[in-house]
């Protein structure tokens, strides 16, 4: 995509001043708060028309005009002038006096070459069946069960690969993009002093497990989730990849067995489906570990964080699609407790993850 940039005649000296009401500065009162609220889906359609649009990528590092842009990302000018509006309220792109528009910490991450983009994972959040189940989601509390299957006719996945190949192109763009993300925090977080082998346990395509060994080059690892997943494993696990000596990739279900020993496992974002899982997975794991092998368990949390707002809404979509939930640290570490392992610290990996360090007794 093109991007509008600078030209030879207008240099950029310094940063140009934006409106007040782009920064969002004022605090509404009670009353409008929740009248604002009440009008988030108008938030949540502006951000996923922009990363469409492709306007974050479209927006060089000067001032340009909505017509400029228009001209780039194929738009009406005056829409997406109005478009825009809507966005600095939210600090998503500002506004300079002379009616430009210019990026923000957040807008940059709707580019698709920023290396922490949320491009995709925006996108994923506001799919069109997304704006099916949200309506129902006073079904949902009502039952406490998951609205898809009614609304569908078919189970979440079953709908995702069979009936939306586009949306779930998008899912699996989502979830790589967050799985590379977290792992470099994982990485830089967890302590593996006196750890030889590690297992990433329903990993994923093992971007953890990856730059785990990258980071601790006497260290071996294990792969482990079901064959569709583990058949498009990172290239570097892979054979062939700079990594593929040191890594066994096993295919499973780590709800029906664990076939080997480690040091260290892994277990990161898969205790939210239901609490069946939770249990078979966790006593799959100390069944199959020695005695002192360390688990680490690694999840959102939906109390005590930062990102309470992020993880509230995660849990009420899982209800909705397939009627999972995030866990509080005391549901955790109950559930860790009951399956025989013996808890010991807490610590946030990043804004939106916390990791549980337990030991096998």
């Amino acid at each position: 995509m093109t991007t509008v940039s600078p030209t030879p005649e207008t240099p950029v000296t310094s940063p140009p001043a934006t409106h007040p009401a782009s920064s969002a500065a004022q605090t509404p009162p009670p009353s409008m708060r929740l009248r604002e609220l009440a009008f988030g889906a108008a938030c949540a359609a502006a951000v996923r028309a922009a990363a469409r649009l492709g306007v974050a990528d479209a927006l060089g590092e000067t001032p340009s005009s909505a017509a400029e842009l228009a001209l780039v990302v194929d738009a009406e000018p005056v829409p997406l002038q109005r478009l825009l509006r809507a966005l600095c309220c939210y600090g998503i792109f500002a506004e300079t006096e002379d009616g430009k528009f210019v990026h923000t910490e957040m807008s940059r991450l709707l580019r698709e070459d920023d290396p922490n983009s949320l491009r995709y994972i925006s996108l994923w959040c506001t799919e069109p069946w997304t704006w099916e189940v949200w309506p129902r989601l006073e079904d949902a509390v009502r039952t406490g069960t998951s609205v898809f299957p009614e609304t569908f006719g078919k189970g979440f996945f079953d709908y995702l690969h069979q009936d939306a190949g586009e949306s779930a192109q998008v899912f699996n763009r989502a979830m790589t993009t967050s799985s590379v993300q977290s792992a470099r925090d994982v990485a830089e977080r967890l302590d593996l002093t006196g750890v030889s082998s590690v297992a990433d346990i329903g990993g994923g395509q093992g971007h953890v497990l990856a730059s785990l060994l990258e980071k601790h080059p006497s260290v071996h690892g294990t792969l482990m989730d079901l064959p569709g997943v583990v058949a498009r494993a990172d290239a570097r696990l892979r054979d062939g990849g700079p990594l593929a000596d040191r890594v066994r990739i096993v295919p499973g279900d780590c709800r029906e067995d664990i076939p080997f020993e480690v040091d260290l496992y892994i277990i990161k974002n898969i205790l939210e489906w239901d609490d069946e899982s939770t249990r078979r997975t966790l006593a799959n794991v100390v069944a199959a570990a020695r005695p002192g092998a360390r688990v680490v368990i690694i999840e959102n949390l939906v109390d005590d964080t930062p990102s309470m707002r992020f993880t509230t809404a995660m849990d009420l979509l899982l209800l909705l699609n397939v009627g999972g939930a995030k866990h509080t640290r005391e549901s955790l570490v109950t559930r860790m407790s009951a399956a025989g392992l013996r808890v010991g610290e807490i610590h946030p990996v990043n804004a939106y993850l916390h990791a549980f360090e337990c030991v096998v007794p």
